[in-house]
């Protein structure tokens, strides 16, 4: 026999919970010592070992008592519900972790301003998705419409969408400070410029029509873009200028934005 303690020790299970386990019938312990403390066989031990691997599939302890002790359980119909009820689950989790993605980027957009990303997200929430996607398809060719997915995404986690998203962070922080001019700035357009040569080499026509629908608001809504401040961006178009013709290169347009 088992002590409970001993239990709780090989199995990684506190005392707390096999005594509730215990209470509510899905595991009772076969015997129990003088002084009243509960001693397990192996037998017990092994159907402990069959409920914890069906709470690692994601069963209720209601539904692992029922399949324990009914012998009409139907495991196939039960078993593809499960995964069903998890593939549901999972669907939920990943679009949790969408918007949780999105409002962290939206915060670094917005330079810590908490409050305008949160209605900037409900905003782009609230969008019919079907209406956006008619819309690009009728702006877009296909050509276009492939590089349009190579955008970076507000709640995407790879290193290209997160370094644009700081860039354009910084670029707000600097709205408020600098002149376009500013050496800092220019530093962030630089590095915008090489992102752009990187991700969209050869595509300066898909480039500057973006970037004439980003700065117009209308258009930017039915894209389902990222709303950023109208001045943010005529300060940023400034500073593009600025340093194209600082550094005698041909006029090309800010690209890549979400």
């Amino acid at each position: 026999m088992i002590h409970i303690k001993d239990l709780a020790e090989q199995t990684n299970i506190t005392v707390r919970t096999l005594r509730y386990y215990d209470q509510i019938g899905l595991l009772i312990s076969s015997s129990k010592t003088q002084g009243g403390h509960r001693l397990y066989t192996e037998e017990d031990v092994q159907k402990l070992q069959q409920i914890q691997f069906y709470k690692s599939m994601g069963y209720r302890l209601s539904d692992i008592q029922e399949m324990l002790t009914d012998p009409e359980w139907h495991w196939s119909v039960g078993l593809v519900n499960q995964l069903t009820y998890i593939m549901d689950e999972q669907s939920r989790l990943k679009a949790m972790e969408h918007s949780l993605r999105a409002l962290l980027s939206g915060i670094a957009v917005e330079e810590g301003d908490k409050e305008q990303a949160i209605q900037n997200l409900i905003k782009l929430t609230l969008q019919d998705k079907r209406s956006l996607d008619q819309y690009k398809e009728a702006t877009f060719n296909a050509t276009e419409l492939g590089l349009w997915s190579k955008l970076p995404k507000m709640s995407a986690d790879n290193p290209e969408s997160m370094e644009w998203i700081g860039l354009i962070g910084l670029i707000t922080k600097y709205y408020r400070c600098e002149k376009p001019s500013s050496p800092v700035v220019q530093n962030v357009i630089r590095r915008m410029l090489e992102k752009q040569e990187e991700e969209y080499s050869g595509e300066e026509a898909f480039i500057d029509k973006l970037w004439e629908m980003r700065k117009c608001p209308s258009a930017s809504e039915q894209l389902g873009l990222y709303p950023i401040n109208a001045e943010v961006l005529e300060y940023m178009d400034k500073a593009f200028e600025i340093f194209l013709s600082n550094n005698k290169q041909k006029s090309v347009s800010p690209g890549g934005y979400i």
